[in-house]
């Protein structure tokens, strides 16, 4: 147990509820999140309950579908939909190609994905390009990063056989938060006598950083994980899909748990929710360290005061570096997110400053497009933190 002194603020407690910040200045959340040592304990706790129990009992077997079941209202209750519409996948790059290959694509349909997608999503699009003839536009948002309509931009490049629209809704090399809802909307009046666009939305960035509540936004497919800004075990994520959505997208991974039964143990239907996406077998005790790193932040206060706190420290971020010489930030005005990128002006090596970097403890990282590095912050980020990191940048760019 993690031992808490009188004098010590709700903050300080807070933060040493996560082992892995007691030693490090931490702005790798866009990566993968520290988890609390609650998570740590559920996880171990269930792993030891199986084993005593036995791993192949029917009462694990109902166990497990207990704990899929809890985790599913945890997800939905933070996303503003219904469990019914979350299927539990083991990241966003798996709820991505659920979607992706799941749609009945015909040579010649259009697709149409972002020039800040991860290079996953970009490979698998790339693959079904090649199997299936279909047609791929890259529309370009970087360059609205300070100036321009992203909505504007998508719907230059919709087409009459649009299909499905790719793109996040926090972009991760920028930190530039899309206008979902505006964008639904886009398509919806494009596709009018048309088959209807679907939307895929990379949500990485926003799950446990921002408020959400999808059924507002319209979009189809949001594809998440709860190893980076839920700060949960790596191993689990999930997927949402539309009510509306769920009968024109095929299973991709099809197991046991995607399906109905019969008598005979028959295969006779898909189930009809979001578990007709799910396979097999999983690492079930992570369920629970997602749910306890879930509630842990809840604990701590409202999804928008949590967000509030994001953004007054990345703005304060943000105005610390505006301030050293030969460092750029890549937005001009103050950030929409957690994510703050920059880069050393005249040539620096950023591969070089992040290493040096962390050989102090300060953890940050690269991005290749654009070559930048990338500091992310969350609602418990140290202003003394970000502090030490931005004298530190400013030592090693001289």
């Amino acid at each position: 147990m993690t031992s808490i002194s009188p004098g010590q603020t709700l903050l300080e407690r807070h933060r040493q509820q996560f082992p892995a910040l007691a030693n490090k200045a931490y702005f790798n959340y866009g990566g993968q999140g520290p988890m609390p040592q609650a998570a740590l304990d559920a996880i171990f706790q269930s792993y030891e309950y199986v084993q005593r129990v036995g791993p192949f009992s029917n009462e694990v077997g109902s166990w497990v579908v207990r704990e899929a079941t809890e985790t599913r209202v945890a997800i939905a209750s933070s996303l503003g939909v219904s469990p019914q519409t979350i299927t539990l996948t083991e990241d966003v790059t798996v709820g991505c190609n659920i979607a992706l290959w799941g749609m009945d694509w015909q040579a010649g349909d259009h697709l149409l994905i972002s020039d800040c997608e991860h290079p996953g999503i970009v490979a698998t699009v790339q693959e079904l390009q090649r199997r299936f003839s279909i047609e791929v536009s890259c529309c370009p948002l970087m360059r609205t990063l300070n100036e321009g309509d992203p909505v504007a931009a998508i719907a230059e490049y919709l087409r009459p056989k649009t299909r499905m629209v790719v793109l996040s809704h926090i972009l991760w090399n920028t930190g530039q938060v899309l206008p979902l809802a505006e964008i639904a909307a886009a398509c919806r009046n494009h596709s009018t006598e048309n088959p209807p666009i679907r939307i895929l939305v990379d949500a990485a960035q926003s799950v446990g950083s921002m408020p959400l509540n999808l059924t507002e936004l319209g979009i189809d497919f949001y594809a998440f994980t709860g190893h980076k800004w839920w700060c949960g075990p790596e191993g689990v994520g999930g997927l949402y899909v539309r009510p509306e959505a769920l009968e024109s997208l095929n299973p991709t991974f099809i197991g046991w748990r995607s399906i109905i039964a019969n008598s005979s143990g028959q295969p006779i239907g898909w189930q009809p929710d979001g578990r007709r996406y799910e396979v097999a077998t999983s690492a079930y005790p992570l369920y629970a360290g997602l749910r306890a790193a879930i509630a842990l932040h809840q604990q701590w206060g409202t999804p928008e005061s949590r967000f509030q706190q994001i953004l007054e420290l990345s703005q304060y971020l943000w105005q610390r570096l505006a301030e050293v010489p030969h460092i750029k930030c890549l937005r001009n005005a103050p950030p929409e997110s957690g994510l703050v990128s920059f880069q050393l002006s005249g040539g620096g090596n950023h591969q070089q400053l992040v290493q040096s970097l962390e050989n102090q403890n300060l953890l940050v990282r690269t991005i290749r497009n654009p070559d930048c590095v990338r500091a992310c912050v969350h609602y418990f980020t140290l202003p003394s933190d970000i502090d030490q990191l931005v004298e530190a940048i400013q030592k090693l760019s001289q």
